[in-house]
């Protein structure tokens, strides 16, 4: 797995065989209108993430894409279900919606241990039965994220990961399968909830980062295939998709981000559970 081409337009394989992805996705959460969607697939964007905060204008602009370009884009939709029941008619529901016939992911949302077996095999039947092509699955607690790794039947995985939570560069990436068997990486939460692109937690004589900079920190890592991206308007938008033609963070610019995400981590230490129930409640619809 690694990018087909430079810039913008650059794609990457999502799993072992999964579909192309571009590096930077978009979730549907934060309120960007249905022209910015197709702003951004017109600048390389094609994964769209169809998630438990599903605004209207977010899916009109993703149903304008699968009339006329659906073999070019990648749709996410995400099921938080416990009942095994209810997972097919939840994803026939969002398909309609979002005028398609099938997902390219269905996402199991908010696992920390193996999600009971009838729910996962719930999941492949609607994977048999083409109402969506490959299984994904979202972890808080990184250990679990090992086991869930080496699940045959999930492509890829979605792990919390930046420059104020770098813990799964120790605790999850080097414990991988191998280049060919390792599942898909996505990574969520880029910005810590805006703490990384404040100005008052920036620490004195350190510049504030920007989004595109807390992009680039997590596609900056060999492991992160994806980052996700919650921006709330065209200008944010526009601020994201500089990631991708900024392209990597060098050596100075990685040991910057570190620094502020540091001390981040430590003034915003008091508001953690508030967050991580944020975490737990939006998925991987975060900025």
């Amino acid at each position: 797995m690694g990018p087909s081409t430079q810039g913008g337009s650059a794609r990457v394989q999502l799993g072992p065989d999964g579909p192309l992805v571009s590096r930077l996705g978009l979730g549907s959460s934060f309120g960007l209108a249905r022209a910015d969607i197709g702003h951004a697939f017109d600048r390389g964007i094609n994964y769209f993430y169809w998630g438990s905060v599903r605004r209207p204008d977010f899916g009109r602009g993703v149903r304008e894409l699968s009339q006329s370009h659906r073999d070019e884009i990648v749709i996410v939709v995400q099921s938080y279900s416990r009942v095994a029941a209810l997972m097919g008619p939840s994803l026939r529901s969002a398909l309609r919606k979002l005028g398609t016939d099938h997902a390219d992911f269905l996402l199991l949302g908010w696992w920390n241990g193996p999600p009971p077996a009838r729910l996962l095999e719930a999941a492949v039947r609607l994977r048999e039965q083409g109402l969506c092509r490959h299984l994904m699955l979202s972890c808080h607690h990184r250990p679990a994220l090992l086991e869930h790794a080496q699940n045959p039947e999930l492509q890829a995985l979605m792990v919390r990961y930046n420059a104020a939570h770098p813990g799964a560069e120790q605790e999850v990436f080097p414990h991988l399968p191998t280049a060919g068997q390792r599942p898909g990486v996505v990574s969520y939460t880029a910005t810590r909830w805006g703490d990384l692109v404040n100005p008052k937690l920036t620490p004195a004589g350190e510049v504030t980062p920007r989004a595109s900079d807390c992009y680039r920190f997590a596609l900056s890592h060999a492991s992160v295939d994806i980052c996700l991206s919650g921006p709330a308007d065209r200008s944010e938008l526009d601020e994201a998709l500089r990631a991708l033609t900024r392209g990597p963070l060098d050596v100075e610019e990685l040991a910057w981000m570190r620094r502020v995400g540091l001390e981040v981590r430590k003034q915003a230490r008091a508001n953690s559970r508030a967050v991580g129930l944020v975490d737990r409640i939006m998925g991987a619809h975060t900025p």
